[in-house]
């Protein structure tokens, strides 16, 4: 049995050193005891992002989250969500955030584009016949707010993040496309 293609590039969370050694425990309700994201908040279905809860971290002034997926078959991991300036008060995401380049003025949080193009949650479609994929939620509590767009890269947020995040923690999630569609 062949083994899928994967990205060749690591993902976020292990390009950002944080400050702190101790991490932040990062959840979903949305999750199944196996590990699977519940179909809802896959692309083949609803596509609805799913309810993140994190623990605080002291000293935290606004959070960033990332999604990727590292076994899509490209260079780089696939980029399901990019949000930041989330509240440190929040302690988490609620399900179904809107999709829009920002939410919740007058402190705006802000959605970059994802890998599909569009800004907010893009949910798990691995291709058909590819396997299971896996999906790190990655946390990142900051020492200030970010000041760039919506339409910031990657590699531009991650510059930022290197150089003020507190502390970071990491969900893994997985999905595999349905056998029929």
């Amino acid at each position: 049995m062949s083994t899928p293609a994967h990205s060749g590039e690591t993902i976020s969370i292990f390009k950002v050193e944080p400050r702190n050694e101790s991490g932040i425990v990062v959840m979903s309700p949305s999750q199944e005891p196996d590990g699977r994201l519940g179909d809802r908040h896959s692309a083949y279905h609803e596509n609805i992002s799913p309810p993140l809860i994190w623990t605080d971290v002291e000293g935290a002034q606004s959070y960033a989250v990332i999604v990727e997926d590292p076994d899509a078959p490209q260079e780089k991991p696939y980029i399901h969500w990019m949000i930041w300036n989330i509240p440190p008060e929040a302690g988490g995401l609620p399900e179904g955030v809107p999709l829009a380049q920002q939410i919740d003025p007058p402190h705006p949080i802000i959605q970059g584009r994802n890998d599909n193009g569009d800004y907010g949650w893009f949910g798990p479609r691995p291709p058909q016949g590819h396997g299971v994929h896996r999906y790190y939620f990655q946390v990142f509590a900051l020492d200030q707010l970010v000041e760039v767009g919506p339409d910031t890269p990657l590699a531009e947020l991650l510059n930022i993040l290197k150089g003020h995040t507190i502390a970071q923690g990491e969900m893994m999630a997985t999905y595999q496309a349905p056998t029929s569609q």
